[in-house]
């Protein structure tokens, strides 16, 4: 597939790399691709700054926001909460009218410092959000509850884990869990929360995602449910 990756962080690197390893056309999308490539800051997983990063993977195509082609077959939100709906903004309805849009991002607030409180909550989410913005989107939540090295590696933690799914398109669903399967996630590993509005549960399970990093001194770890 031709998919479109928003934001060139340590999450839209991770998750870009992983499909460009399994054969798919990526577009990573920056808000500045010049600034993105003059970055000297390192990324935390791969020890590189991101120009370093880049030359490893030679069909990656850095693209700006407002660049990037209509012609994706799926788009995938990286970017960080609070910059989520400017970012789709500058990519503009035509791109994302009638496209699968998986969502990971979470609407974290930094504004008063660690650890972060969430700027949506309760009665929406961020998924909810970007759809009602874009209603000829279908949205998908997906991925936001772990961090990015386990999203792309779910093997990496021994025993049974699990990631969560929301939305309104059940044939978007599919599509969705057919990558989430590709990338290494078994089908009983995938639970369908159901509609976009259960997205506020996965959203909300962050402030406990990050009390658990403060704990265990480490992000590698994921939610686990059993029933009898």
């Amino acid at each position: 597939m031709k998919i479109t990756v928003l934001g060139s962080g340590i999450v839209g690197q991770t998750i870009s790399s992983k499909l460009d390893n399994l054969g798919h056309q990526v577009i990573l999308g920056t808000r500045n691709s010049k600034e993105t490539l003059a970055r000297l800051e390192a990324n935390r997983m791969t020890g590189k700054t991101f120009s370093a990063w880049y030359n490893d993977f030679p069909n990656i195509t850095l693209q700006d926001f407002g660049k990037i082609p209509a012609d994706s077959d799926l788009i995938i939100n990286a970017t960080s909460g609070n910059g989520t709906m400017s970012a789709l903004k500058m990519l503009g309805k035509s791109v994302l009218t009638k496209k699968v849009l998986i969502d990971i991002s979470n609407p974290l607030d930094f504004s008063r410092g660690m650890p972060p409180s969430l700027s949506i909550c309760n009665t929406d989410s961020l998924a909810e959000t970007i759809q009602r913005e874009y209603p000829d989107t279908y949205v998908v939540k997906t991925l936001n509850t772990m961090n990015c090295s386990l999203m792309v590696n779910p093997s990496s933690l021994t025993g049974d884990h699990h990631v969560f799914m929301s939305g309104n398109d059940n044939d978007a669903k599919v599509i969705v869990q057919e990558l989430l399967q590709e990338i290494g996630w078994k089908k009983s590993s995938i639970i369908d929360l159901g509609g976009i509005e259960s997205a506020r549960g996965a959203e909300m399970i962050l402030p406990m995602w990050l009390n658990l990093f403060g704990k265990f001194g480490h992000g590698t770890f994921n939610f686990a449910i059993n029933q009898s």
